[in-house]
C-alpha cells in the first residue's frame, strides 16, 4: 500500500462490515467529529453512536453506522471495533424511521432515568441509521 491511502476496517463481533483502501474517512469521536487523512498521527479514541463516512476518489462516499466503539489508527491502518455497524445501503430506511418514532415516544413517556437513557440510546441509533441510509442513496 502506498502512503496516500488508508486501509479502513470496521469490525463487529460477528463480521467485518467494511474493509477497503480509502483516501479519507470521517467519524464521531467522543470529543467531537473528526476526519482522518493518510499519514495522520497515530491515535486511539472512543467513538459515539454515529455515521462513519469513507471517501474514495472518483467514487460515491460509503456511509456506515458505527454504534460507538474504539478507533485505532497507525501507519495508515485504521480499525474501528464496534458492537454494531451497518452499511447505509443495507439499512431499511422506513424501518429506521419507525424505530426513531418509537424511541421518541418512549423518551417523552418516561421519567425514570434508566428508561430515559435507553430511549436516548435508541434514538441516537435510529438517527445514525436514517442518516447513513439517506446519504447512501
Amino acid at each position: 500500500m502506498t502512503n496516500d491511502k488508508i486501509n479502513l476496517k470496521i469490525i463487529t463481533q460477528q463480521k467485518v462490515v467494511f474493509e477497503n483502501d480509502v483516501d479519507a474517512f470521517y467519524t464521531n469521536a467522543e470529543d467531537g467529529a473528526m476526519g482522518i487523512l493518510p499519514n495522520h498521527t497515530p491515535l486511539i479514541c472512543a467513538l459515539k453512536v454515529g455515521v462513519t463516512k469513507a471517501v474514495q476518489k472518483g467514487r460515491e462516499p460509503v456511509f456506515i453506522t458505527t454504534m460507538g466503539g474504539i478507533l485505532q489508527f497507525s501507519e495508515n491502518k485504521a480499525v474501528i471495533l464496534t458492537d454494531l455497524a451497518e452499511l447505509g445501503d443495507d439499512i431499511d430506511e422506513a424501518r429506521a424511521k419507525e424505530a426513531y418514532e418509537r424511541a421518541k415516544a418512549r423518551l417523552e413517556a418516561h421519567s425514570d432515568k434508566v428508561e430515559i437513557l435507553r430511549a436516548q440510546f435508541a434514538l441516537a441509533k435510529a438517527i445514525a441509521r436514517i442518516t447513513a441510509a439517506s446519504r447512501g442513496r
